[in-house]
């Protein structure tokens, strides 16, 4: 996140973090070029557009430890970042509740070009009621289920800008006729929606992968409806791995229900790696650095996230669950009656996994062992990597652990530079598949009948 701290609670007071540079665009740079030359796939940014203001019912507590405040906007470094990589991928969240889907596509656009086709969207609806406040004037929040209803048309007017506004062959570039633009093959849009009116055209010609490769974190039933129509690469979180694997299956047949492949929707969870040469190296390190956790922060971040101030709560109690319009799915692990006896605050925020996430420590050989084992178990296709500290946690998996699972064909080679969607699925297309929903609003798109416009 471009923050000081966000799920790495107090790891910002470690002498090796650097995430106070996170201001100084050097400090991307330097960030993005390791990743890209240490193996990873994309640099995923989360963000969000309000103070955490929950816990203690004030903002204090978030300043004071740097939890996810200050926070800049993501947007601005990419273009810098990409100038200095060749291979790797950028997902960049943006919420579809305060943002303009005419100006977001353009921005999207922008990006996918100067990119060379490597941006991703991870789209989000908000769940902070600060931003309501700030950015729409609203005391709370748009309910949960609405902001998913508002994500969708959101995404259809995208659809319509980015597929099918501007065809394929629209720009010629005939310097001798004078002609830059076909100005037949740019069609205004026409939207006419419930939350939503655009009527016309799209601003940037075609991009490499016109639509960005969409991400989309959420496992509440509005979240896997509005997954299983629209993402391609899916955040699912849970600290029980068989849990993991229902929601995946759930989100895949939902996808086929909507005329996709199962196989079009990657799958990733979050979780904390901590490697080294040796099995003992990695606990002392893992040691040393959970001395720098701080707990409290961990409940100004759940606080906010799942709309519940636990700041009098008690954190060796039995977490109970509350129905809010924050997220649904952050507290989904306790909505179990044998589960939830036994954890508790401390248990969920109280460690360097941070919010159920699992951690993985030892040494390279160890940390892939347990990898494959975790995937196989929860039917998840990668990891997003949290980290402790920066860059040195990144540093750590590029040094130690991608060339331990390149030997066993689990991350891929330093190969030619491609478009994100072909980095993720490997002999696709650079652009969304046919059985995506998106595809319908192409001009010449032929008919399929459950698709087409």
């Amino acid at each position: 996140m471009s923050t000081v701290s966000h799920g790495n609670f107090g790891l910002w007071r470690h002498p090796q973090d650097q995430t106070a540079r996170y201001t100084d665009l050097r400090y991307w740079i330097e960030l993005a070029a390791l990743l890209d030359t240490g193996g990873f796939d994309v640099l995923f940014i989360a963000d969000a557009v309000g103070q955490l203001d929950v816990y203690g019912g004030s903002a204090e507590a978030a300043l004071r430890g740097a939890v996810q405040t200050p926070v800049t906007d993501p947007l601005l470094a990419v273009s810098a970042m990409a100038a200095a990589t060749e291979r790797l991928g950028f997902g960049i969240t943006v919420s579809t509740t305060y943002e303009s889907p005419y100006l977001l596509a353009r921005k999207f656009s922008t990006l996918d070009h100067l990119t060379g086709g490597r941006i991703g969207w991870n789209i989000v609806t908000s769940l902070l009621d600060s931003a309501a406040r700030n950015i729409i004037g609203r005391e709370r929040q748009i309910p949960h289920d609405e902001r998913y209803a508002m994500a969708t048309e959101f995404l259809e007017v995208t659809y319509k800008l980015w597929e099918g506004s501007w065809e394929s062959d629209a720009v010629i570039r005939d310097r001798v006729g004078g002609v830059y633009t076909d100005a037949d093959k740019v069609h205004a849009i026409e939207h006419d929606g419930r939350y939503f009116s655009v009527p016309g055209a799209h601003l940037v010609e075609p991009s490499p992968q016109r639509s960005p490769v969409l991400f989309q974190a959420g496992t509440s039933p509005a979240g896997r409806e509005f997954a299983s129509r629209n993402a391609e690469l899916v955040f699912v979180n849970d600290p029980r791995p068989d849990v993991l694997r229902a929601n995946i299956d759930d989100i895949k047949r939902r996808a086929v229900a909507h005329g996709r492949h199962p196989d079009s929707i990657k799958f990733i969870t979050s979780v904390g790696i901590v490697v080294d040469s040796t099995d003992s190296a990695a606990r002392a390190k893992a040691d040393e650095l959970a001395a720098y956790h701080d707990l409290d922060s961990g409940l100004v971040l759940l606080s906010a996230v799942s709309g519940v101030d636990w700041s009098g709560y008690g954190v060796d109690r039995p977490i109970e669950q509350f129905h809010t319009d924050a997220s649904r799915s952050i507290l989904a692990s306790v909505n179990d009656t044998d589960t939830r006896h036994r954890i508790t605050l401390r248990d969920y925020v109280g460690g360097l996994g941070g919010f159920g996430g699992e951690l993985f420590v030892g040494s390279a050989v160890t940390v892939a062992d347990d990898l494959e084992a975790y995937a196989e178990r929860s039917g998840v296709d990668g990891f997003n990597i949290s980290y402790q500290v920066t860059p040195g946690s990144f540093a750590d998996v590029a040094d130690h652990l991608i060339p331990e699972l390149r030997r066993r064909g689990r991350a891929q080679p330093q190969e030619a530079p491609v478009t994100l969607r072909e980095r993720l699925f490997p002999g696709g297309s650079a652009l969304l598949p046919e059985d995506h929903p998106g595809t319908a609003y192409r001009r010449g798109h032929k008919e399929s009948g459950r698709f087409h416009r």
